[in-house]
């Protein structure tokens, strides 16, 4: 345990404290002793009084803003995960199409197909086909 002196509003108050925990206590003291020196012409428990009270209003709006930011962070908290998420699908989907990529180029080219015929190209080999059996017929009668 550690002793500390504190002077707050000119007096001086003696507490034992943990280890390590002089400096925070010495802070918080100074904190008290700026609040009772702008409370001007009270008693000294007046003065702590409102100090006092007005260190704990300063508390309390703290915590407020706290909690109004709490739903927000729970947001920020939410929208990250969703963008991880989203990270890690794109990740794999560029893994795969590289190994996509990889296997078209070890492949052997794909053979061409032949180009489909037109109703032109179609209508000429019907009138070929014609023809030949037509030159058949005539070489048979002949």
């Amino acid at each position: 345990m550690a002793d500390v002196r504190l002077n707050i509003a000119g007096r001086t108050y003696d507490l034992t404290c943990a280890d390590g925990e002089e400096p925070q206590l010495q802070k918080l003291a100074g904190l008290i002793d700026e609040k009772v020196r702008a409370i001007p012409g009270s008693t000294e428990v007046r003065q702590l009084l409102f100090a006092a009270l007005m260190l704990a209003d300063e508390a309390q709006e703290a915590k407020a803003k706290v909690d109004r930011s709490e739903p927000q962070s729970d947001s920020l908290r939410a929208a990250v995960a969703l963008a991880e998420c989203r990270e890690t699908q794109a990740r794999d989907e560029l893994a795969a199409a590289r190994r996509e990529i990889e296997a078209l180029k070890a492949a052997p080219p794909p053979a061409v197909a032949a180009a489909p015929r037109t109703t032109h190209d179609r209508a000429l080999l019907q009138i070929a086909d014609r023809i030949e059996a037509l030159a058949a017929k005539v070489e048979q009668s002949a």
